[in-house]
């Protein structure tokens, strides 16, 4: 199996909401981008949530977008094996130093986890570590894969308002 490696976190100083995946995908790790498979509905849904058309954005301007709307991207997973780009042959995995990110900006007010990988995952980091309190919730994947809880995209819509929700509300008040 081979080993494997998240990308850097996508963040600046004033972010208030950090979605978090399990581990980059193989596109994603080749092109070295989040969300770098075109038929993932993370930058579709993103832009569906703020009234924004990201389809002829690059990728770095894609990314200043979310820092300009107070959102941070990372993964659970700082390191693993695996072959492919299944969540379920994810192996010997070593996480990212979650705690610390969100000691590093603070007003990082909210956890949204993208998928059940990402989710299980970050509830087992929880456990085994002092971690900022702070509210996170599990939200539908925007993997194209398909899977036993696949949702429609206006379902996804649905379910990852919370996000915005938290960003129109909630900006200013400290943990």
């Amino acid at each position: 199996m081979k080993e494997r490696h998240s990308l850097e976190p996508v963040v600046q100083k004033g972010a208030r909401v950090l979605i978090l995946g399990s581990m980059p995908g193989e596109q994603s790790l080749q092109r070295q981008q989040y969300y770098g498979n075109p038929r993932n509905h993370f930058w579709p849904l993103v832009g569906e949530l703020l009234n924004t058309d990201l389809s002829t954005f690059s990728y770095e301007r894609k990314c200043d977008f979310l820092k300009t709307n107070h959102i941070a991207l990372w993964d659970v997973i700082g390191k693993c094996k695996r072959e492919g780009s299944l969540d379920s042959a994810i192996s010997d995995e070593k996480m990212n130093d979650l705690a610390g990110l969100l000691t590093t900006y603070p007003t990082i007010q909210w956890v949204g986890l993208n998928g059940t990988k990402a989710y299980e995952t970050f509830r087992k980091y929880i456990k085994n570590h002092a971690f900022p309190s702070v509210p996170y919730t599990k939200l539908p994947s925007t993997s194209p894969v398909p899977g036993r809880n696949v949702k429609s995209f206006p379902e996804k819509v649905k379910a990852w308002r919370e996000m915005t929700d938290y960003l129109q509300h909630n900006g200013g008040e400290k943990r």
